[in-house]
């Protein structure tokens, strides 16, 4: 990079300014335009007097300023009357580069500066700036401020962090110009740091360095990204065995669930069924107990019925043997006594007959009571012995049947 140098140049004619600020040769950058003497030699006026638009017209009367000229044509311009200065209102840029800096581990490095910058905003600025300070102390007063800038910047810090320091040497330069050139109508716009160059040997191991920086750094990328990957990779693999938990603990529960529902219905339909049973059980109890009193009833009148008949029938017996008994007793009475009477007209002997005889009948009839009653025991527990349907005989009648099964309760009487 080269260093800009602004300029103030000489035109022949007003016209010629828009040509003249865009011709830049040798790194001179023009600002200021005077234009050469006006005055004519053969007449004292000029016909016609052109004024560009764009920059700043400045115009003096017998020598003195004017202040401003509004562009168009002038006609009948007197040779007292001249355009003294045209100031750019365009925005310049300035290079001011600074070689062989020293740093603070004194490393020379070479910084290229860049500034733009213009002069205004209005025409007190532009006369401000001609008649105060001009192009030439103005591009004097930008390489002493920028060099000094630059190498105060690049002496407070080691060469490793020159290029770190490039946006707040920026703003304190923009700073520093406008504080300096302010009051002579320049504005500093920007300032920037465009390159900063070390020696080649120091910047190639830099350069190394550089790049074996970025290499640990995609490195450490990488790995992050791996590890990264790994831990989203892991974190997939718990959300999908959390997912499958959850879907089976779901699963569980549904399952659970159901089996309390079939658990509930089950004792519902249990319960159920257990009232039908218990009814059922109830009406079958129920009419067992009225078969079984029923059957009872029937047993007890069969039983009483066999009873009374079995007693009638004993009783018919007891009173037929009675009966045949006491025939034969007065059959044999009669006999004895019609032997009795046979024999009355025997002597004593056949008294002694007949009294033998009458004895030995007592002793018959005793013994024929005898046989009767054991006849009659033989007969009730037989009776008693019976297999088959009980009978249940009470009463009057059930305490004569236990007195006759007890022959020692029973009084033998003729």
């Amino acid at each position: 990079m080269s260093h800009s140098c602004v300029v103030q140049r000489k035109v022949s004619s007003p016209s010629n300014a828009a040509s003249e600020f865009s011709d830049v040769y040798d790194n001179e950058i023009p600002i200021v335009l005077v234009v050469g003497s006006n005055r004519p030699k053969l007449f004292p006026v000029s016909f016609m007097m052109s004024v560009p638009s764009g920059p700043f017209i400045l115009w003096q009367k017998w020598g003195k300023d004017q202040g401003n000229l509004t562009p168009g044509v002038r006609w009948i311009w007197p040779w007292y009357n001249r355009i003294s200065h045209i100031v750019t209102r365009a925005t310049i840029t300035y290079n001011a580069p600074a070689k062989d800096c020293p740093t603070a581990d004194n490393i020379m490095v070479n910084v290229d500066l860049s500034l733009t910058f213009r002069i205004g905003p209005d025409i007190d600025a532009a006369r401000n700036f001609v008649y105060r300070l001009g192009a030439g102390r103005l591009n004097d007063l930008l390489c002493s401020v920028t060099e000094e800038s630059i190498r105060g910047l690049v002496y407070s810090v080691t060469h490793d962090k020159v290029n770190d320091l490039r946006e707040d040497f920026a703003l304190g330069m923009l700073s520093t110009l406008n504080q300096k050139t302010a009051q002579y109508g320049i504005q500093i716009m920007n300032v920037k740091i465009t390159e900063v160059i070390l020696p080649r040997e120091l910047w190639q191991r830099l350069e190394r360095t550089t790049a074996f920086k970025t290499k640990l750094d995609e490195q450490e990328k990488t790995h992050e990204n791996r590890v990264k990957q790994l831990n989203d990779s892991h974190f997939t693999t718990i959300q999908t065995i959390e997912k499958e938990n959850a879907r089976a603990v779901q699963n569980i529960k549904a399952a659970q669930k159901r089996f309390e529902i079939q658990r509930r219905e089950n004792e519902d339909k249990a319960s159920g069924d257990a009232r039908v049973k218990e009814v059922t059980a109830a009406s079958n109890a129920d009419v067992a107990m009225r078969a079984a009193l029923g059957n009872e009833k029937a047993s007890m009148t069969m039983a009483r019925q066999s009873a009374e008949a079995i007693l009638k029938k004993v009783e018919v017996d007891c009173h037929k043997m009675k009966v045949d008994a006491q025939q034969k007793a007065r059959v044999d009475v009669k006999e004895s006594q019609a032997q009795l009477k046979v024999s009355e007209s025997n002597a004593e002997a056949m008294l002694a007959k007949a009294e033998a005889e009458e004895l030995g009948a007592k002793e018959l009839a005793e013994k024929r009571k005898y046989d009767l009653e054991w006849t009659r025991i033989d007969v009730l527990k037989k009776f008693a012995e019976k297999e088959g349907r009980k009978l249940f005989i009470t009463g009057s009648k059930g305490q004569g049947i236990m007195q006759d099964l007890v022959p020692a309760s029973k009084s033998f009487t003729t």
